[in-house]
């Protein structure tokens, strides 16, 4: 399904920064979702790599029009996600890939052009 209102583009990856079109500074790790991005601040939801992302760290995503989540689980796959983020998903009828940062930003450039898709990206760990 496409969308009028693209996410924007990952530019650039490295430890710790994910550059993003259309933004001056990278962020370390970022909410991305149609019409736009924003810092992911953990403290946020209490998100730490065990139990690993929450519900509420999706919920933006969807309140965007997110169709399609990607969260990465960072460089060395550390994150976890929690099994009510799973589960929350699917009540949503919302696909999500779990995958390493690197394949992370990979897949969701991939999908800009033909979904509207949300993601979370840790860039270390």
């Amino acid at each position: 399904m496409t969308t009028s209102v693209k996410a924007p583009k990952i530019t650039h990856l490295s430890w710790g920064q994910v550059q993003i079109e259309g933004f001056d500074k990278p962020f370390k790790d970022v909410k991305l979702y149609p019409g736009g991005a924003r810092e992911w601040d953990w403290n946020e939801t209490g998100t730490r790599h065990v139990p690993g992302i929450q519900p509420e760290d999706v919920q933006e995503l969807l309140d965007h029009g997110a169709q399609i989540v990607i969260l990465s689980r960072g460089k060395q796959r550390r994150l976890e996600i929690s099994p009510e983020t799973l589960d929350y998903l699917a009540q949503c009828g919302v696909p999500a890939e779990l995958l390493q940062t690197d394949r992370a930003v990979q897949r969701y450039n991939e999908l800009l052009s033909e979904e509207a898709v949300g993601a979370l990206i840790h860039s270390t760990c």
